[in-house]
This record gives structure tokens, C-alpha cells and sequence, in this order.
């Protein structure tokens, strides 16, 4: 297949994404600045629109964070998602200090546990770490 690459997307066009895969939604504001926080970026676009993308958090010591993998529904399963985790994967290796370690952490969709673990990521809880856990705050206005 081919896309161009970019390390650019909209607040709109995440949030397109976010809704196409059933996710949940906030405002394109807040969409912004999560965006310009990003480490790194990549997205897949085809014919001028956004079909995939791969965003990571680092806290430049030893936590990483893979936010999010988004593939447009109609394009799944064509290996955009596994393009876009190699990509985030050696950008991650690429950071690594001789005597340093990272622990590279995400939260998976639910039934999309077997292709993180391509990666190498394990599912918790198991004999030494206990379960993942999240929590939404909203505010009251």
C-alpha cells in the first residue's frame, strides 16, 4: 500500500480517529495539547487524510508510554499497526543510554492483547507484577 508519513495531525483528525475506533472523545482543545506533548509521532495518511497513527510519551528517564495506535477501521488488518509499533519501537530502542533501561508501558484495547505481545509487552497481572489500572477524572463544569 502506499501512504506519505508525517509526524503531523489536526485535533480534528485525532478525534476522527478516536470516534471511527469507538473510543471516547474530549475536547479538541484538550486533543491539542496532548498532541504538542508527544514525543513522537507518526502517522500514515492516504489521498490526504490520516489512516493510521502511533503516538509516545517519555518522561526522558526511565518511563515511556505508547498512548495510542489508531488504524482506521476499513484499513486494519493490512500491517499499518504493526508498521507503526516497529516505528515506535526503535524510536524508543533509539533513546536508550549504554547501562540505562526503560520501561515502555500501554494500556491495549480490549482484545488486542496477542498483537502487543509480537512486541514483547505482557500481560498483567502475573507472578510479578500486579494489574494495570486507569482511572478518568472529569470535571464538574
Amino acid at each position: 500500500m502506499e501512504y506519505e508519513i508525517t509526524d503531523h495531525i489536526s485535533a480534528e483528525e485525532y478525534m476522527e480517529l478516536r470516534r471511527l475506533v469507538g473510543w471516547s472523545e474530549f475536547p479538541l482543545e484538550q486533543a491539542a495539547e496532548g498532541i504538542a506533548h508527544t514525543t513522537y509521532l507518526r502517522c500514515f495518511c492516504k489521498d490526504g487524510k490520516v489512516i493510521a497513527l502511533v503516538r509516545v510519551l517519555w518522561d526522558h528517564g526511565y518511563v515511556v508510554y505508547i498512548a495510542d495506535v489508531i488504524v482506521r477501521p476499513e484499513y486494519q488488518g493490512q500491517g499499518l499497526g504493526r508498521a507503526l509499533m516497529n516505528t515506535a519501537m526503535d524510536f524508543i530502542r533509539s533513546t536508550l543510554k549504554p547501562g540505562r533501561r526503560l520501561m515502555v508501558s500501554l494500556m491495549a484495547a480490549k482484545g488486542k492483547e496477542e498483537f502487543y505481545k509480537k512486541f514483547g509487552f505482557f500481560t498483567r497481572p502475573d507472578e510479578d507484577h500486579g494489574c494495570g489500572m486507569c482511572q478518568w477524572l472529569e470535571s464538574s463544569t
